[in-house]
């Protein structure tokens, strides 16, 4: 049975007592700190989006398909081996295909507009 809580137990004052003060401000700091890799993560993920469209804009010029499951196969193991953790390599694989999902979204986008406008230069 699980043990019962004093749900009546409250921080002291109207700022609480001065440990949950410091973990309060500990949070607020590690969530900057997220926010801010969160930046470089955007950067970085439209980095690759644009090296994604600029392979989609090669591989239509070969007349290669945009799918390429031996590549993304690649892709995946490389990031699952390479990973330092805390993140497991089943949680890597997930977020890396998603990225994948959504380049190869970009690459289809990127092809389509092309078409349409030759198809009104032409």
């Amino acid at each position: 049975m699980a043990a019962k809580r004093d749900v009546k137990a409250a921080p002291d004052g109207p700022g609480g007592s001065a440990p949950a003060a410091e973990h309060r401000r500990a949070i607020e700091e590690w969530r900057h700190r997220i926010d801010a890799i969160d930046t470089e993560l955007m950067s970085l993920l439209n980095r690759r989006s644009a090296c994604a469209v600029e392979i989609g804009r090669i591989k239509r010029e070969l007349g290669l398909p945009v799918y390429s499951p031996e590549r993304e196969a690649q892709i995946l193991d490389r990031v699952a081996a390479e990973n330092p953790g805390p993140l497991d390599a089943t949680a890597v694989r997930r977020v890396f295909e998603r990225v994948i999902d959504e380049s190869r979204r970009l690459e289809r986008i990127a092809c389509e507009a092309e078409a349409k406008e030759k198809g009104t230069k032409g």
